[in-house]
């Protein structure tokens, strides 16, 4: 299942909530970091699941509903950056460098909550709005 297939099956926050129930497998994961170019520590990090439990999981293995969730919220985050900044490429170091307004750390680093995933989308907004500052 490629990213792209997925994220466009989510029309709406109920898409969101029967996809993320049905689960997605490990090897979605495998595919969204390395698209990404996400370690499996931040892969880890940001689905909530310790890294030793994350490389015991075989490709086939599902992903639990909190889990599949918060990858999805990160492929949809993703491809709102993409938007905003023109270009995968151009976008994927700005979640990574130290901001100011997260509280000098990265938006990466704030992905492990969902209130972090819904700043960092609205920092993007206010971007993409012209209302950043």
């Amino acid at each position: 299942m490629k990213q792209t297939l997925v994220v466009n099956r989510l029309k709406n926050p109920l898409d969101l909530i029967e996809l993320s129930r049905k689960g997605l497998s490990r090897a979605v994961v495998d595919l969204v970091a390395k698209k990404l170019s996400l370690s499996d520590r931040d892969m880890s990090r940001i689905l909530n699941i310790s890294e030793r439990t994350f490389h015991r999981y075989s490709l086939d293995t599902q992903l639990d509903t909190s889990s599949t969730e918060r990858l999805l919220k990160l492929m949809l985050l993703y491809q709102h950056g993409e938007e905003v900044f023109s270009t995968l490429d151009d976008f994927k170091p700005w979640m990574k460098q130290s901001m100011r307004i997260f509280g000098d750390k990265s938006a990466l680093d704030l992905l492990d909550t969902i209130t972090g995933f819904e700043l960092v989308d609205n920092v993007l907004s206010r971007i993409e709005f012209g209302t950043y500052s």
